[in-house]
Parts: structure tokens; sequence; C-alpha cells
């Protein structure tokens, strides 16, 4: 075998990506399981409705029908219902309000899409034919679409566990110097956004093999998901055993977005059924399902005063917020509220005081869960907007307003107004860099030429900051094998950032191996005791962090196995690019010869190590957008978009540009294309399909010029920050600024997504 070390700042290509160029890759449809069936969930129609009665008889005496499950079958084989995964806000911990979700509605159901039944049979088109035959009784009931409207007095209410809708009414901050801040201000911007719904749509849909092992008495779950241990725990709750009594397996996972992040009603329900059935069954969303019932994102309400003084310095920063929650609580989305939109409310910017009034409410709409980016997304975009508005307003350059009041980079560590550290980065250079190679200079010149082709054309700019880390702990397990390779079993979970090629580059880094030795393997709660998946662009940070230290450990374990090997004592032994050496001399010994007379002296090099994180990372950077407007039609040409980011240490760079431009790609469908519409009478979602729910395609994206400025974290050994969610929380905000710039002239100053035509269009026209 010819090997190659590839270390931590070098680009391999992605070694898994054969498998799935070769169509070789294991997905959830592409598992064979002997005698398997098959599941369709029964879903409301129904946005908020009480549910009478479930009349199955018929249904249950179709072809192949092997069983069909109620919320009556449920609470007869003690299922509970799912809970949040947080329940208290994260500073004050004061409990949130919320019903839990019963995992199949009973008495009322409070969003289309909820479910109603599980038809289990023989094949899926038999479960389909089978679940027309259900007949449900509904008495249809007023519905709440809107955050604002559920906690206005007279709405609709969900629940009687949640009066008026209020899910949580916080404050924070010095609401008194803010006050006076505002109060004694040479001026104050004011705005209003509505960061508006989105859904995720991953390639590969949710799906669950449920089966029961009756000689092992458990549960094991194949799943499509991106965050094993924590669902296998919280499912095993719903399911009232022990979490030693559910296996979660996870083959390949055709991405996640955070919409795979909790757990949901069908993991639980399809488990319960091949229990019931003595089968295994197979439950796989269709498309129109992800639309309906897979956690959506964003829909967040926002009213922001940003004070200056007289030489546009920030002086406090006020903001009144109300989250839409969809109809229950699902997994972190209080903490998003209360710690992630509530973390980093100025950014980069050094606002001496802030205030934060936040409110989340219940709507008769699918569960809001995350997404790239949750919370600070919404913070980002609040402060990146109001900088534009109070620019135009006070007569101040936008690029040098944000100048004048970034944190300096020689002041790092920085302490925000929120009492949280940011440790490392270059706010202002990176600025800099990214006006510089977007030509900002030429931008009149192109301007002159668009408007010479009867378009508009307009410059925007987002800079855009987040704390990742997600869950605070990570373990790894580290083991080197018979034939000298070297095993990483890790609890985080890789949904296509690469982790097959970048984990192996940091072991073969620290311990001097060819990383074509180094394999990795992971998507199994048998393998490893804990874990934390993967959200918050936390895997390289987190598992890396777990790699580095297990192989320091390696490293001291090998010196005493190597010193008795050489013949010299253990305080003469150095580590030096996968050898042990005798300072002095020339004799050596590798690591792969070490490990193997640990194993023979029953001393092996295998580690364990866990740790848990006192802190986050902060990746950053600028995106600027250009674009063009055609006048006639409001449609929205992209033309050039430029990105300067702070990545930290980049393990593979060609892999964090991958990153990057996925997430870019995202934001763009969210800032051009996409919104999840509602019918605000009856609560029906009108396009739940991509028939009428737009992504962006190739080509409504330009060439993207993407560029570097890293600082490296002081947080983690390897100096690594997150880098798969800047995109998406920068695009939306670069777009829309640059819309409102090239409609100034028409006397638009605010514009909230999507920048659909016909929004643009009217917008144009002063139309609402």
């Amino acid at each position: 075998m010819t090997h190659s070390r590839s270390t931590i700042g070098h680009s391999p290509k992605r070694r898994e990506d054969r498998k799935f160029l070769m169509g070789q890759g294991r997905y959830l449809d592409d598992l064979s399981i002997e005698n398997l069936s098959h599941a369709v969930i029964l879903r409301s129609p129904h946005a908020h409705a009480r549910l009478r009665s479930i009349d199955s008889a018929t249904a249950q005496t179709a072809p192949g029908v092997l069983t069909i499950l109620t919320h009556e079958d449920a609470d007869a084989d003690g299922l509970k219902p799912l809970r949040p995964t947080v329940e208290a806000n994260t500073r004050t911990g004061e409990p949130f309000a919320f019903l839990p979700q019963p995992v199949l509605a009973r008495d009322k159901v409070r969003f289309v899409g909820e479910p109603v039944a599980v038809i289990v049979a023989e094949t899926k088109a038999q479960a389909m034919d089978a679940a027309e035959l259900i007949d449900v009784s509904y008495d249809d009931m007023p519905a709440v679409i809107r955050a604002n409207e559920a906690l206005a007095p007279g709405a609709p209410e969900l629940a009687e566990a949640v009066p008026g809708n209020l899910a949580l009414d916080w404050h924070v901050g010095n609401e008194g110097a803010v006050e006076a801040e505002i109060a004694n201000a040479a001026h104050v911007a004011r705005l209003r956004i509505d960061n508006h719904r989105v859904v995720t749509n991953p390639m590969e849909p949710r799906g669950v093999i449920g089966m029961w092992d009756a000689a092992e008495q458990r549960y094991v779950l194949h799943v499509s998901s991106q965050n094993l241990h924590l669902n296998r725990d919280n499912i095993a709750k719903v399911l009232s055993v022990l979490p030693a009594e559910v296996r979660f397996i996870a083959p390949d996972v055709g991405g996640g977005f955070g919409a795979k992040n909790f757990i949901y009603a069908e993991q639980a329900l399809i488990a319960w059924a091949a229990r019931r059935t003595a089968r295994p069954v197979k439950w796989i969303a269709s498309r129109t399902e992800v639309f309906l019932a897979d956690h959506q994102a964003r829909d967040h309400l926002a009213e922001a005063e940003l004070a200056l003084d007289a030489e546009g310095r920030f002086t406090a920063l006020r903001v009144r917020s109300i989250a839409n929650l969809g109809a229950y609580m699902a997994g972190s989305s209080g903490a998003v509220q209360t710690y992630q939109y509530a973390h980093l409310p100025g950014t980069v910017y050094a606002i001496p005081v802030i205030q934060l009034h936040v409110r989340a409410a219940y709507t008769n709409t699918a569960p809001i869960g995350v997404t790239r980016g949750p919370g600070f997304a919404e913070a980002n975009a609040i402060i990146e907007r109001l900088i534009d508005k109070a620019a135009r307003e006070v007569d101040i350059d936008r690029f040098e307003l944000r100048r004048r009041n970034m944190f300096a980079t020689e002041a790092m560590p920085c302490t925000n107004a929120m009492g949280e550290s940011i440790d490392s980065g270059a706010f202002a250079h990176s600025l800099d860099q990214a006006l510089a190679a977007a030509d900002i200079a030429g931008f009149p010149t192109r301007k002159a030429a668009s408007e010479a082709r009867g378009r508009l054309r307009g410059l925007g700019l987002g800079y855009h900051i987040k704390g990742t880390g997600g869950a605070p702990f990570e373990n790894v397990d580290i083991r080197f094998e018979a034939d000298d390779r070297v095993t990483i079993i890790t609890g985080t979970q890789t949904i296509g950032q690469g982790h097959e090629t970048t984990f192996p580059q940091i072991l073969a880094d620290k311990l001097g191996l060819d990383d074509s030795r180094i394999q990795i393997c992971q998507g199994d709660t048998d393998l490893i005791i804990t874990g934390g998946g993967h959200g918050s662009s936390r895997s390289t940070y987190m598992g890396g962090t777990a790699m580095w230290r297990a192989a320091e450990e390696i490293i001291v374990k090998g010196i005493e196995v190597a010193a008795d090997a050489l013949e010299a004592a253990a305080g003469d032994i150095r580590f030096v690019t996968g050898r042990f050496e005798v300072t002095g001399t020339d004799r050596s010994i590798s690591l792969l010869e070490v490990a193997a007379k640990g194993r023979e002296g029953k001393r092996p090099l295998d580690t364990y190590h866990y740790w848990e994180r006192q802190n986050l990372t902060f990746p950053n950077g600028a995106h600027v957008v250009e674009l063009e407007i055609e006048p006639d039609t409001g449609r929205v040409h992209l033309d050039r978009y430029t990105a300067v980011d702070d990545y930290g240490v980049m393990v593979n760079p060609m892999v964090v540009a991958g990153q990057v431009h996925g997430a870019i790609a995202q934001g763009v469908g969210q800032g051009l294309l996409e919104f999840v519409a509602h019918d605000r009478a009856s609560g029906q979602p009108l396009n739940a399909s991509f028939m009428d729910y737009a992504m962006p395609r190739a080509d409504d994206l330009p060439s993207f010029n993407l560029r570097f400025n890293p600082t490296r974290c002081t947080t983690n050994p390897l100096g690594v920050k997150g880098c798969g969610e800047a995109g998406a929380i920068a695009a939306p905000i670069a777009i829309q600024n640059a819309i409102v710039d090239a409609l100034a002239p028409f006397g638009v100053i605010d514009f909230d997504g999507p920048a659909t035509p016909e929004r643009v269009w009217r917008a144009m026209r002063g139309m609402t």
C-alpha cells in the first residue's frame, strides 16, 4: 500500500467522495432488511381542530394491513409525549411554558401534518391505500399563524396549559442605561424586521427503520439523523425504557442542516410499531411530509433601535422580538432564544449597553427547530440592517460606520455588553479585505453600465459572527489495530461535511502517521458511550479537540513502552513525527511498532478521552453582494459575491471552501427565493412542494470570490473555528442591504425577504 501524509492545512481530495460518485453510498433507503414491513403516517389536514373520533375498522381489514395504531394504543402501551431538549431559560433557569407533543394526536390537532395514526402493512402501497379508508372526524377551529397575532388578546389558544400562547417573556440587559442612552442620543435609527420562515429540505428525507430485538430485549433503530446519542436518550424516555434498551444506527446521512438534530414522533412510533408487529418496520418521509412535518426555521419578528452619538459611535441597542415556535417547543428552540439569540446581539460591534425583550409564541404551524445559524442569524440580521439604515440617516459611509464601531483587533479577547467573551478576530481587517476584493471602487462604473442597460444595481454587505460549539461535551476512542491501522471512534456525526477526510488529517498531524492508515467509525450508539452529534459546526472543534488530547495521552503512554524497547530512561525519550527517539542518539522506534509492543505486553496505546468545553469558537467575516434588478419585472440577478472569512486554523482549506459555498447557496435561497406561505385564515400551507417552494439552482448563483483572513482560535489546541454556517447567516443580510441600495431612487428604505420578483416589483411601487 502506498501511504501519504496529509496533515492540518493540506487539501487532499475527500476520501468519501469516491463511493458517493460511484453510487456505493448506503443511505437509509438502501438498507436491505428481511421480512420488512412498511409504515405510513396519517396526518392532520387541519391546522387547528378538535379530534372527535378515529374509525379504522374498515382499514384494519384492507389487504396487507398488519396494524393501525392511534393515541389510544399509545396510551395503553405507556408511550410518553415528546418534551423539548431544553425546558428552561438557559440564563435564569425559569421554566418555559410548553405542552409536550403527543406522539399521536389526542383530543386536538395543532398543525397541518401532525401525526394522527400509524398504518403498518406488507407494502407501502397497501399502507397508503389503508390510510385512505380511515375515517377521522374533526371539528375545525380558528387557527393563528403569526407569532405577534398569537399573543394578541382573543387569539385562538392552542393549549390550556399555555395561557395566551406565550412560551416565554424575558428581559435581559441594562434597561435603565439603554433608555437613558436612547433619550440622550444624537440620533436613533429604528427598524422593524421580519426574518421569514423557511424549510431546510435535506436531499435525503428523514426516515426510520425500527426493529425489536427480542433476544436482547431492546429496540434497534436505523435512522437518518445528525445527533444519535441525544436522540436515543430522548426516544428512550418516550418509549419508557432505559437508554441502554435503545440502539441508534445511522448509515450515510444525506444532509441535515439542523432539521435532523432533534427527536420526532416518528422515531418512537416506528420503534413501537416494530415491537407491536414483531416485524421490522420502515418509514421514509415523502417530500410533502418533509414540508409539513420537519422542523422549520427562522420566523422571527423584531423591532430594534440603535443609538448613536454625534461622532457616529454606537451607544446603545434595544431589541424587542417575538419568536414563532410553531405548535410545540421542539428540541432546543427555547434555548435558541435565551442563549444563542441573546449571546451576541451586538455581534462584532462595541456597543456599551444592550437590552433585549424576548418573547416566544405558539402558533398553528409546524414546530420551529434549527437550521444553519439559529439565533445568531437573527441577531446578525438585526444589527447589520440597522447599521445600513443608520448610515443613510446620519450620512456616514456604511462601511466606515461599521469600521468605526468594531471591536479592535488589538483588544482581543473582548467582552460584549452581555458579558460574553470573544477570543479572537480581526473584524475591521476582514471588512477592508472584503471591500478591496469586491472592488467597491469600481462599483460606480458597474452601476452606470447597469443603468445604461435599463437595470438597477445595488451593493450590500453583511458582517457575520456566530458562536459554535453545540453540545458542550465530546469523546473519542482511538484504537491501534493489529494490521497497523488506526481507528477513530467518535460521538460526532458526519452528514456530508467530510469528516472521513479531515479527522484523519488531525490525528495524522499530531501522531506523525500516514493519514491513509487512519479510519473513522461513527454512527452507532453501541460504538461509544456518548456523543454530541453534529450541530452548531461543532465536530472539528469538539471532536478534533478530543482527538488531539487523546493523542497527547497516547504519546505519554508510548514513551513508557518505547523506553523499555529502546532500553533507555523515559525522560530521555522524545516523540518526533511518528517516532520515539532517544535524545542524543540515532536510536528510535516508530509509533506503530510501539503500539504492537504495547499490545504484546498488555500495555495498549488505545485511548479513550472525554472532555467538556468552557468556551465557544467565533467564526466571522464580511460578505459583499452586488446584484442587478430588472425594473419592469422586479427580478433580481446576483452578479458578484465576495467573502472574506475567519475560520481560524483550517484543517483542510478545500473542505472549508466547500462548506462555505454550500452555506452561501442556502443563504441565497432564503434571501431570494425561499419562504413558507400559509393561508392566514385556515392555516393551510400554500407551498408544500417544490412546484411552489423555490430552492436556488445553479443559474441563481454567481461564482464565489472566497478568501480567508484567519486568526487562531485560543479556546482549543487546534486553533480551529466552525465553518459550516457563515454563508447562511451573511448572504440574506447582504442581499437585503443590496436591494435597499438598488431601490433607493424609489424611496425604499427597508426590505424584508425573500426578494421574489413580485415583492421587489411591489416595493418599487410603494405597495405592501
